[in-house]
């Protein structure tokens, strides 16, 4: 029987997003993501990040930087008893059109293969409208967005709205 997964974006729904958080010193877990990730844990769901990491290919940052805070934050996790599955993340600069930045699917499509998901059983909670469309075009059967800076107009094609991340836990 296939596995559900509850994808999450990184930058505004893990951690405070201030642009490019590459260093563990910019890493603030955002209020209720514990809670959040809990109650994933507890209903079943494995957890996958799908993060774009630009700054990688704009030369900000390098992908050791990456993976060493990412190797910090899943330990963090790790203490309170929270495991994540995998961590996917996209290094290329929107210029170089790669299939796996978000809104387009390649990092959803790898997950699910990887894990042998049902996306229609699965949940994506991103702040940003890319998040969205890149899930739903690998088919995952729930869309929730969080209210950031990048809260996009009345037109979002998320199924839910969320101003607060513990309000996710009643939507898993």
């Amino acid at each position: 029987m296939p596995n559900k997964a509850l994808f999450l974006d990184r930058d505004g729904v893990i951690n405070e997003d201030f642009g490019y958080v590459w260093a563990r010193e910019n890493f603030f877990f955002k209020k209720g993501i514990f809670e959040v990730l809990e109650a994933a844990r507890d209903l079943g769901y494995k957890i996958i990040v799908v993060t774009n990491q630009s700054g990688i290919g704009r030369g900000m940052y390098s992908e050791n930087d990456v993976k060493t805070l990412t190797r910090w934050f899943l330990s963090v996790l790790a203490k309170r008893g929270i495991a994540i599955a995998a961590v996917y993340y996209c290094p290329h600069a929107p210029s170089e059109n790669c299939e796996c930045r978000k809104p387009k699917s390649g990092m959803f499509e790898d997950a699910i293969k990887a894990f042998c998901l049902d996306p229609a059983k699965s949940v994506m909670i991103g702040d940003k409208e890319s998040d969205i469309e890149a899930a739903l075009g690998a088919g995952v059967g729930k869309t929730i967005l969080l209210k950031s800076k990048y809260y996009p107009s009345p037109n979002t094609k998320a199924n839910c709205r969320i101003k607060k991340l513990r309000e996710a836990v009643k939507l898993l």
